[in-house]
């Protein structure tokens, strides 16, 4: 290998980066979902919270900043959901549609290693730069493989735990309680998961400057 040495930014970099995205696209619809629930109604907090997604295009679109294509799909997505949500008149169903698709996720990240196009390396491409001669290795190949097959069960086990969570807390009746579960348990399994493939990547790096000093002494 033939390569330059590939560093990934320091954790407190990568975690400034995706702090506010996190806030604006998880943690404050759904703050505002609850707080509209508990002080407007179900019909309002479907509503406001389409209004945040909403706002947050037009905020961009204002300031001239482009349009990230997944928050175009959040947008239709939450447009769907507060549909139905509307319609059914209950908040189950509002969240578990979302996790319907999540579900479909999943079995694509499956399928993608079968086919040998482990999504996850698409996904990593986005952010991070790998020359060829790294992504051709096949101890790279590997861990993209497996860390798709992580993630795929990650996001099938976080979605099968929402939904039912969803179902138990609809039929207790405690929106508050489907929240707090639901969002400790995907957070705890989530970060495991991230943990993991954090370290396993900076692992993989190592060993390739290892390989590639070796071959070049």
């Amino acid at each position: 290998m033939t390569h330059p040495p590939v560093t990934l930014p320091r954790l407190t970099a990568l975690a400034r980066q995706a702090a506010p995205r996190l806030l604006e696209a998880v943690v404050a619809p759904m703050a505002v979902f609850y707080l509209a629930m508990v002080v407007l109604g179900l019909k309002w907090a479907l509503i406001l919270t389409c209004a945040w997604v909403y706002g947050g295009v037009a905020w961009r679109l204002i300031r001239r900043i482009p349009v990230p294509a997944t928050m175009l799909l959040a947008a239709a997505a939450i447009t769907l959901r507060t549909i139905v949500g509307l319609w059914t008149g209950t908040w189950m169903w509002y969240f578990i549609q979302p996790e319907l698709g999540t579900i479909c996720i999943s079995m694509a990240f499956l399928a993608s290693v079968r086919l040998n196009r482990p999504l996850v390396q698409k996904l990593t491409l986005d952010y991070i730069h790998l020359p060829n001669a790294v992504l051709k290795h096949e101890r790279v190949r590997r861990f993209f493989a497996r860390i798709t097959l992580l993630w795929a069960f990650v996001l099938l086990a976080n979605s099968t735990l929402s939904i039912a969570l969803a179902v138990y807390e609809s039929l207790a009746g405690s929106l508050g309680g489907y929240m707090l579960l639901r969002t400790s348990a995907v957070a705890v399994i989530s970060g495991l998961a991230i943990t993991i493939s954090i370290f396993g990547f900076k692992r993989l790096l190592r060993r390739l400057h290892v390989t590639h000093a070796g071959e070049t002494a």
